[in-house]
């Protein structure tokens, strides 16, 4: 039954093997479908191999395994076969007989399994012989492959040889593409030459315009391949034809910029024209041949950074445009600046103003016309343009530097810092370069005139100052203005009221000009006038603020910081002879008021009025001198106590530097003023207490130092400290007080005109006067005097003294103002009238 299973699944793996390879065949979708040569060696072996299987036996069919009957059927028959045989006679005989028995039955059992296993070694020979043909096949086939892949690397090789022998033949033809090319820059010298000789090429066509790219092709071609054969000597040949060419170009724009030059010159001295004609000639002359030039010109700009030829070039063009300009601007703006400075004799301000603005607009239309020419700036514009200028500063620095007026010199400083650098030349800071330079080194040269003459001027006519009578007239003239003003107000008043009642046609003119011709205007103190100020200080405010727009900031300090030190020596010395001829109350005031108008009016000078100074303090040097002579014998001493070296090191001058600060100088000189005029008011109204307690306080001391001590009662018994006596001071100082305080406030006004300055002085004046009564009284308690004695002395308290210097300033207020109400009510009337006269027209 094993081998019958075993058959049934050799036959069933046999025909699902034969369908796998009947799958490999099929033509749309095979697993492995065979190439026509594959086929065709299978088919080969296919019919090599049909002879050997047509001889080979079929395998037997299956036999069943003999059962148990058979073998008792075959054994009965083996005993009956020998008992008729009658051959067993003896044991041997029976020995053989069942051996051989055996032996049969043993090969009749295994008679399938010999047949079987006969056709297995017949198979086994069938498949050896189907081996060795599968070898000799697949040594066919490796041969196949072999030869295959032979002819395959043949095949591979003669491909690798073309592509080499393709690339072999490119390169040749790009070496013999740049050789052509290479030639191409030798091949041109004959043709370009015989194209510039030719006298149809004109500088201005295309045609030399191509001349000129191939020679700088070439030429630039050659000069980065010098190692070339005959390089340097077609060089020098590219060369010669090229300084030929630039040559032609420098002739031609030669020509044309002298034509035009000599067209306008022509035209300027014949005709005779006027200067604003002869301007415009000269500027259309050069524009009709700008045209020509400017594509000469560009052709050449584009080639400056090629070759140096072209840069020469362009600056042999521009050369010859400058000389050619010069010769026709120079004497014409030579000309104009003559004319104008013989129309302006000495009137130097106009002549700068005029003159300067000429020349910017000369500048301006030089540069305009320089570029209709050229594309590119050159130093040479500028060195012209400053040619032109330098006629306005020959022409001008000989009257600036011989001017002495201030006015004059910082409204020409004015002109040219303001008027021409700032609203100009920065503005146009290109064409007006050279004007600018020009201008700066005229204002420098005026700046250090007028910096020589301020400094001459703060010394003449601020410093040393020589006031005449009038100038000293404190306080009259204050009075007197005073009562023209109050006069002229009043004036006003009668004439706005007259001219209101004389009718309609009055009105109806003052209502269309838009006056008010009725209202007369409010006049300030006569203090506050401009022409009220003390020379000097109108002199110093009037030459700073012409300063501060003319010169440097830096120059500004030092100039202003030397002309409020003069203005401060000044006042100071005014007021001391106005306390000599009036009053020193008067004085003060004076010197008050003018500290304050001048530290008002530099306020807004935006600038710091310091200075720093340097200086050399020899303070040392004098007692290192005193050591030297006390060390004589140790001047030449070895060691450390060499009086010579320490001479040297300790005596060396040091250098100082100190911050001058004008405005301080007159804030500290308006406050030792004010302090002044306070501790004079106060001793004026009373000194005389100030005095008593002042000589009471040293007797007190004296008192409590002397040995034994004094009792406090002791300045009581003093004659000069008896109540009666104090009595009588103390009525005195009230009497000055209330006689005399509203004259003081009158004077403060007068000279002041201002309440917030008058009520800081008088605030201070009134609390040291209060303080005087009040120390007066703590004396006179602390030191034993009784009730009775302070009933006698009637010593008024502080708030009394308040009361009585506030009637005193009321007194003062309603003197002051008597005039004014009175201006008031005429005023107030008139403006009654004339409204009743409107009622009355309407």
């Amino acid at each position: 039954m094993d081998v019958v299973a075993l058959a049934k699944n050799e036959g069933a793996n046999f025909r699902r093997i034969h369908s796998k390879l009947l799958e490999w065949e099929i033509e749309d979708s095979g697993l492995a479908p065979l190439t026509a040569a594959q086929e065709a060696a299978i088919n080969t072996l296919t019919f090599a191999m049909k002879g050997v299987s047509s001889q080979e036996p079929t395998l037997p069919e299956v036999i069943d395994s003999p059962s148990e009957e058979k073998l008792e059927t075959f054994r009965s028959k083996s005993y009956e076969e020998l008992g008729r045989n009658g051959d067993i006679d003896n044991t041997n005989s029976f020995l053989f007989w069942g051996d051989r028995v055996d032996n049969e039955i043993s090969s009749y059992k295994d008679q399938i399994h010999s047949m079987y296993f006969l056709q297995l070694e017949e198979c086994s020979r069938e498949c050896d012989k189907m081996f060795d043909s599968i070898k000799i096949s697949r040594d066919n086939l490796n041969t196949l492959k072999s030869e295959y892949e032979f002819i395959s690397n043949k095949t591979n090789s003669l491909n690798e040889a073309n592509e080499k022998l393709i690339q072999e033949q490119n390169r040749l033809k790009h070496i013999d593409d740049e050789i052509q090319a290479r030639l191409h820059y030798f091949t041109q010298v004959e043709q370009l030459s015989r194209r510039l000789q030719s006298t149809s090429n004109s500088v201005a066509s295309d045609s030399f315009h191509d001349c000129l790219s191939k020679i700088d092709e070439c030429l630039f071609f050659l000069q980065r391949n010098e190692k070339l054969k005959d390089a340097p000597a077609f060089i020098a040949r590219y060369k010669q034809l090229l300084s030929k060419a630039v040559l032609t170009i420098r002739n031609y724009i030669s020509s044309i910029i002298t034509s035009a030059t000599e067209q306008i010159l022509s035209s300027g001295i014949q005709s005779n024209l006027d200067q604003d004609a002869a301007f415009a000639i000269y500027y259309g002359k050069f524009q009709t041949s700008a045209v020509k030039v400017k594509r000469i010109s560009a052709m050449v700009e584009e080639r400056v950074n090629r070759i140096s030829d072209y840069e020469q070039l362009l600056s042999e063009m521009h050369n010859c445009y400058f000389t050619e300009r010069a010769n026709v601007m120079l004497p014409a703006v030579h000309k104009s600046i003559m004319e104008l400075k013989s129309n302006n004799k000495g009137d130097y301000c106009v002549l700068t103003r005029s003159a300067c603005a000429f020349l910017v607009h000369v500048c301006q239309d030089e540069h305009r016309l320089f570029y209709q020419f050229f594309s590119v700036s050159t130093n040479q514009l500028h060195s012209y343009l400053e040619g032109l200028c330098t006629v306005l500063y020959d022409t001008l620095r000989p009257y600036i530097i011989h001017i002495n007026h201030l006015e004059t010199l910082a409204e020409i400083c004015s002109i040219l810092r303001v008027e021409m650098i700032e609203e100009h030349v920065n503005q146009n800071a290109e064409p007006l370069e050279a004007f600018g330079r020009i201008a700066s080194q005229l204002l420098q040269d005026a700046q250090e005139r007028l910096v020589f003459r301020t400094h001459l001027y703060l010394q003449s006519d601020i410093l040393n100052y020589n006031p005449s009578a009038g100038d000293l007239a404190y306080p009259d003239k204050l009075k007197m203005m005073e009562n023209i003003a109050l006069s002229l107000q009043e004036s006003a008043l009668v004439r706005s009221d007259s001219k209101s009642s004389i009718g309609s046609n009055v009105t109806e003119d003052t209502d269309h000009t838009g006056g008010n011709r009725s209202h007369p205007q409010t006049i300030n103190s006569p203090a506050d006038l401009h022409g009220m100020w003390y020379p000097t200080v109108r002199r110093t405010l009037i030459c700073l603020s012409r300063l501060y727009r003319c010169v440097d900031r830096v120059v500004f300090q030092g100039l202003s910081q030397e002309a409020v030190k003069c203005c401060i020596q000044s006042i100071s010395k005014a007021a001391s002879q106005i306390c000599s001829t009036k009053t020193p109350m008067d004085g003060q005031l004076f010197e008050i008021k003018h500290l304050l108008i001048l530290r008002e009016q530099i306020a807004p000078f935006r600038t710091e009025f310091t200075v720093k100074e340097t200086s050399l303090d020899f303070s040392k040097v004098k007692t290192a001198a005193f050591e030297l002579l006390h060390k004589r014998k140790q001047l030449f001493s070895l060691g450390t106590n060499n009086a010579l070296l320490e001479f040297l090191l300790d005596g060396t001058p040091q250098v100082k530097e100190h911050l001058i600060d004008s405005r301080k100088d007159v804030d500290k000189q308006l406050k030792l003023t004010c302090e002044q005029f306070i501790s004079h008011a106060v001793n004026m109204f009373v000194g005389s207490l100030m005095e008593f307690t002042e000589k009471a306080n040293a007797f007190i001391n004296d008192c409590s130092k002397s040995e034994p001590p004094k009792s406090t009662f002791a300045l009581r018994q003093c004659p000069w400290a008896s109540p009666q006596q104090i009595n009588v001071l103390t009525r005195k100082s009230q009497r000055i007080i209330k006689n005399d305080l509203s004259a003081l406030q009158r004077s403060m006004k007068l000279y002041l005109s201002n309440k917030d300055t008058e009520f800081v002085i008088f605030r201070l004046i009134r609390n040291n006067i209060i303080n005087a009564f009040i120390k007066l009284e703590q004396l006179l308690t602390t030191n034993g005097y009784s009730a009775e004695d302070m009933l006698i002395v009637d010593c008024p308290s502080a708030e009394q003294i308040s009361v009585l210097i506030s009637s005193a300033n009321i007194l003062a207020d309603s003197q002051v103002d008597t005039k004014q109400t009175i201006a008031k009510q005429v005023e107030a009337q008139s403006e009654k009238v004339l409204a009743e006269k409107t009622q009355t027209k309407e």
